[in-house]
């Protein structure tokens, strides 16, 4: 083929990335891949999508440029069985999406590269030194800084005037639960407002510790970011609806599935599509210790009229002016 028709050929392939073409000559890479819910969680496959997409994005595509071992727990007891299984497939680079993921693979990957999504506490945890230069293997997206806490207690607040006491739910096994308990019980005097811990494990223990909470009037629910308060998503808005408690979620999802309101990053997927970047900046040399944790800058107000309606609460005008999405 003469050169001038070579370079009008890969010029035309605009279709194909150049970075997917350049990289499919040289070694494959291999990307282990570990995520804390179910195929089954239409939520978490969009996660898995984001990263996937964005990987092909950057030139690593799937079966070319790289093999990507996807595996997925069904609770936090399988983390370790199956942190251990990835990291006997000697990949190059290893994505973890929660806290409780992470550590697993702190424990079993050696200098293996990690980069995280979803974890809300990197340094308490142990597993980066600080946000600005990470000091080890670990960098990645940080989910929340501890201050939103209190404000998911000042909004749930103002949306509930009433409100005594607030319940924080989340296993501790799953999220950085004591980061977001310290920040809203820093808040809570300001507010007349006891917080009521509620670490819980299985859906039994939500069950007891949401009908605790409506035991006595003036309760309500703060929902910590965690993948186990999202796998049992449907039984936590379900019970509070039933219960009658006004509750905040981290995530859009919580309100549009029908829980009162929610405040959380504006795009879910964001994080997944930035684990990509670093993904592909480290297969290409680049040293996680160099690479700075990266905290979300846009956080966005979901309310559910139609659930606060049926709470008998009117969403007052300030929170309505400050929603992004009012549903229902």
């Amino acid at each position: 083929m003469k050169r001038r028709a070579f370079i009008t050929l890969i010029g035309g392939a605009a279709a194909y990335p150049l970075a997917a073409h350049a990289q499919q000559f040289g070694r494959v890479r291999r990307i282990g891949a570990l995520f804390p819910l179910g195929t089954d969680d239409p939520e978490q496959m969009a996660r898995r999508v984001a990263l996937r997409l964005a990987l092909e994005n950057a030139g690593w595509s799937d079966g070319r440029a790289a093999r990507i071992d996807y595996r997925h727990a069904n609770g936090p007891d399988e983390f370790g069985a199956l942190a251990k299984e990835l990291v006997a497939l000697k990949p190059d680079i290893i994505f973890a999406q929660t806290p409780g993921v992470v550590a697993a693979f702190k424990r079993e990957a050696g200098a293996i590269p990690i980069v995280f999504a979803n974890v809300s506490d990197p340094i308490g945890a142990g597993f980066v030194a600080s946000l600005a230069r990470p000091g080890g293997n670990i960098t990645g997206l940080q989910l929340f800084e501890a201050s939103v806490a209190g404000k998911w207690l000042s909004m749930l607040k103002e949306m509930s005037p009433r409100l005594r006491r607030a319940a924080l739910i989340a296993n501790p096994k799953t999220t950085a639960y004591d980061y977001f308990l310290r920040s809203v019980e820093a808040a809570a005097p300001k507010l007349a407002i006891e917080i009521v811990p509620g670490r819980v494990e299985s859906p039994a223990d939500i069950e007891r510790a949401i009908e605790a909470a409506a035991r006595a009037p003036g309760g309500g629910l703060v929902v910590a970011p965690d993948g186990t308060m999202l796998r049992n998503r449907g039984l936590i808005i379900d019970l509070a609806a039933r219960h009658k408690l006004p509750a905040v979620y981290p995530e859009r999802i919580y309100a549009a599935a029908g829980g009162l309101m929610s405040y959380g990053i504006a795009d879910h997927l964001e994080p997944f599509r930035q684990a990509a970047t670093y993904i592909d900046r480290i297969l290409k040399g680049a040293s996680p210790t160099d690479l700075p944790v990266q905290a979300p800058t846009k956080y966005a107000l979901a309310v559910n009229r139609k659930t606060a309606k049926a709470l008998s609460l009117a969403v007052p005008p300030g929170l309505l002016v400050a929603a992004d999405e009012v549903i229902g």
